[in-house]
């Protein structure tokens, strides 16, 4: 087995939404012969994007799983989704791969959520190359995007094929390792061609500097080069992989997929530089102990994706790390504590499965269905020598929504349907607000809530509407009030008593609650003091303006009078409730707003735009920051007026800027603001 996992290759297809992804990977099971004619996007007819909502938006919201054969090598793809939107299970996605092939535009080049994508890509530790594609299409321009690789990613190109014409004179390229022009004839296959005078000098520019690059990443070879001035072409294909697999180079090729040219080279490029999955480092648990990427170590698999068939039911996506894996195999949970019997190995291709009898080693991607215990992040494993897998952190959600039943009475229907997609969807989150009762579904943006709600619709039938949640506003005190809170009631037999004086005053900002004893003489008997702390505390959370919770006061209890029948603990905590009242209107209430300290990333030209808009949203913007073409603007912003800011900054920047915001702190409220929220809220009362 360890022959044909040398040339075995598990690879994720990684960029920014638009830069045709999918349709590289098109191209490459089309040239492998796994698919008879080319889909496209455009048309829904691609064999990763088969949910009708893929087809409906024209992109991947989840990722699509494939594999072939390439000069009898086997090859696993996983094609990741490039919208901001439903790109929040990349880091799952990467930990299954054991290499990258990170796709560029030729036309928008470089841009902001690329930056964010390489991050990734660096951050797993992966080998990588660069796929430029659209070399056909209008605008497109090699150089920019090019450039871009050093200038914004800060990688070191080594730039293997040259294209020859651009846009609609994208007739082939250059071998600039082997100087050799390779010509697509009109079904994109190559043939040898006459290399153009025009790039001669080019090329034999680019090879120069390609064999610095390769010196460059090997002591001996840098030796020789500086001795020599030349290296032989089996020393520079052998010191260019090593220089891939230590992430000191990455090789870079051009296609245009929609019109099949390039595909043979990519999967060369592939298959020569790409790691194998016996080039894996050793993987780790959350206690730092290691586990070998060999077939000879003991079983284990990460589960790293979950999907909903609509023939099989769930489908459990998992990566073997170790060992070699079989049907009906049985294997431990650690997570869980609990022993799953894998069944039949499903392998992937698009929506299609087909079932695999063969021993599976490290590097295969596989589906299992139906197993009982296990969710995405888990890992199986060998009772005997058991190992759980460090799953890689995911980003937190970004917005909230909160969700109803159009039909009332049907809100456990909505509540069971959303919590299915769940275990499919790892960044989404459900949610019960505490201060409202709302049902909350948190995700990576209005796109992924929308679409995850459409999903539930027609799967599962339930009609779900879909707002914006309640705004947490919190309520506080200005200055000070003694008051006193009296409960007395006589109806013949026991009765109730209870009576306290406190005094409240404001606290600093995020302080929270402090209860003070000041009881003295035993005014109040030691029993019933907790409860006029309780009879506050619970008054508080309704508030008192605007049926928010009270926040940052305290209170202190110095004095009041009991009765030996008729006082009790619910006595003195009604007391309580009628004292906290009194104090908070005396007190002076105000309203206090949320603010979020938002990050947006933008290309600069959009800068003076978004800055202009966040300030007209009452925003303060506390700084900027611009490297390579692209600006990192930091303000604080009221939460309530970027609830549904993604649409707003994706038509501003053409989809091209990105933001993250998180709960920083809490301020008074303009009076106009107060006003408003005081009056929607008594609407909702009466």
């Amino acid at each position: 087995m360890q022959d044909k996992l040398s040339t075995q290759r598990t690879y994720a297809l990684v960029g920014h939404g638009g830069s045709g992804k999918t349709s590289v990977a098109e191209m490459l099971l089309f040239n492998t012969s796994v698919i008879n004619r080319l889909g496209k996007i455009d048309e829904g007819t691609t064999c990763l994007d088969y949910e009708p909502e893929e087809v409906k938006r024209r992109g991947g919201i989840q990722p699509g799983f494939g594999h072939y054969s390439w000069k009898k090598n086997q090859h696993f793809l996983i094609d990741a989704p490039g919208d901001n939107n439903f790109c929040g299970d990349l880091p799952y996605l990467l930990s299954a791969a054991d290499g990258a092939v990170f796709v560029i535009d030729a036309v928008d080049g470089v841009k902001p959520l690329t930056k964010r994508f390489w991050a990734e890509v660096k951050k797993a530790g992966l080998p990588a190359m660069v796929v430029i594609n659209k070399m056909d299409r209008d605008r497109a321009d090699f150089e920019m995007a090019f450039g871009g690789l050093q200038e914004i990613l800060g990688i070191k190109p080594v730039l293997l094929y040259l294209p020859l014409g651009s846009e609609a004179d994208f007739k082939g390229v250059v071998d600039v390792l082997a100087q050799q022009a390779l010509l697509f004839d009109d079904a994109g296959n190559l043939k040898p061609g006459e290399m153009p005078l025009d790039v001669a000098d080019q090329v034999g520019t680019l090879r120069e500097t390609m064999m610095e690059n390769i010196a460059e990443s090997d002591e001996e070879l840098m030796e020789k080069y500086l001795e020599e001035g030349e290296l032989t072409l089996p020393e520079m294909q052998a010191a260019l992989r090593k220089g891939v697999l230590s992430c000191e180079l990455v090789p870079v090729t051009v296609c245009a997929a929609l019109t099949n040219r390039g595909g043979p080279l990519i999967l060369d490029v592939i298959q020569d530089l790409l790691p194998s999955p016996l080039d894996h480092a050793n993987w780790a648990d959350s206690d730092g102990e290691e586990r070998p990427s060999s077939p000879d170590a003991p079983t284990a698999c990460f589960v790293f994706k979950t999907i909903a068939d609509p023939f099989t039911g769930q489908l459990s996506v998992l990566r073997v790390l170790s060992g070699v894996l079989t049907p009906d195999m049985a294997l431990f949970n650690p997570g869980k504590d609990a022993k799953e019997r894998m069944g039949q190995l499903l392998l992937l291709q698009g929506k299609t499965t087909t079932p695999c009898k063969e021993p599976l080693g490290p590097g295969a991607i596989v589906a299992v269905a139906k197993l009982k215990s296990t969710t995405t992040a888990d890992t199986l494993c060998d009772e005997k020598k058991p190992f759980q897998l460090a799953a890689p952190q995911l980003p937190t959600s970004m917005i909230t929504y909160a969700l109803g039943a159009e039909e009332k009475g049907e809100e456990d229907k909505v509540y069971a349907a959303v919590q299915k997609l769940l275990d499919e969807d790892v960044t989404l989150s459900l949610s019960r607000g505490e201060e409202t009762g709302d049902m909350l579904l948190s995700g990576m943006g209005q796109m992924h809530i929308e679409t995850a709600v459409e999903k539930c619709r027609r799967r599962y039938k339930v009609n779900i509407v879909l707002k914006p949640p309640k705004v947490p506003y919190r309520e506080t005190i200005k200055g000070r009030a003694e008051v006193q809170g009296r409960h007395k009631k006589q109806s013949g037999g026991r009765g109730q008593f209870g009576d306290c004086w406190i005094r409240m005053e404001p606290l600093p900002r995020g302080a929270g609650y402090e209860f003070v004893d000041a009881i003295v003489g035993g005014a109040i008997p030691r029993q019933y003091i907790p409860a006029v702390d309780k009879g506050i505390q619970e008054s508080s959370l309704r508030g008192v303006l605007a049926g928010y919770p009270l926040v940052d006061f305290k209170v202190t209890l110095f004095d009041g009078s009991f009765h030996t029948v008729d006082s009790s603990e619910m006595a003195f905590k009604v007391a309580g409730s009628l004292a906290f009242k009194k104090g908070a209107e005396e007190a002076k209430i105000k309203l206090l707003e949320p603010i979020v300290l938002m990050t947006v990333y933008t290309p600069d030209e959009f800068m003076g735009d978004i800055i202009g808009d966040l300030s007209s949203r009452r925003g303060k913007v506390l700084g900027t920051d611009s490297h390579a073409g692209v600006t990192e603007i930091r303000a604080h912003v009221p939460m309530s007026e970027v609830l549904e800011y993604a649409p707003t900054l994706r038509s501003m920047t053409g989809g091209q800027g990105t933001f993250v915001m998180e709960f920083d702190h809490y301020e008074e409220c303009p009076p106009p603001v107060a006003e408003k929220v005081v009056a929607e809220s008594k609407v909702k009362d009466e």
